[in-house]
């Protein structure tokens, strides 16, 4: 199997490290913490259902450590998870810190208009913690 990062993912977001054959990434937008994990997994499994037992064990674990990297590292009043994929059919799990005093609150972060961009320290300084956090 030969992964290939979908080019929309690939642009809107930042790379951060590898954790089980899953790629996680930073969202390109400060508004929100906002992390993704895209799963190499065989072409055409969109939805986490589609997956082996063991695979979306492995998955599922995936998704608790990041929950709880962005829980401690950006102290979130609330955690959204969701397996979306509706214009981006490649797997990916989105994993967004919700605070009451964001833009978006309390409405969904998706088709939200403002942006605010990552400084390059910023980044830099979130692929670390992500390292630590993540044992990469």
């Amino acid at each position: 199997m030969s992964f290939q990062l979908h080019p929309r993912l690939e642009k809107g977001s930042h790379p951060l490290c590898l954790v089980s054959g899953c790629h996680i990434r930073l969202k390109d937008n400060a508004s929100f913490p906002w992390l993704l994990i895209i799963p190499e997994v065989e072409e055409g499994l969109e939805d986490l259902h589609q997956l082996s037992p063991e695979r979306y064990a492995e998955i599922a674990f995936v998704i608790r450590v990041v929950s709880n990297f962005v829980d401690d590292h950006f102290k979130p009043d609330k955690l959204n998870v969701a397996c979306i994929g509706n214009i981006v059919r490649q797997m990916h799990i989105h994993i967004v810190g919700r605070s009451g005093s964001d833009p978006a609150w309390p409405a969904p972060v998706w088709g939200f208009e403002g942006k605010t961009e990552y400084s390059l320290d910023q980044i830099e300084e979130t692929r670390t913690a992500a390292h630590r956090a993540l044992g990469t």
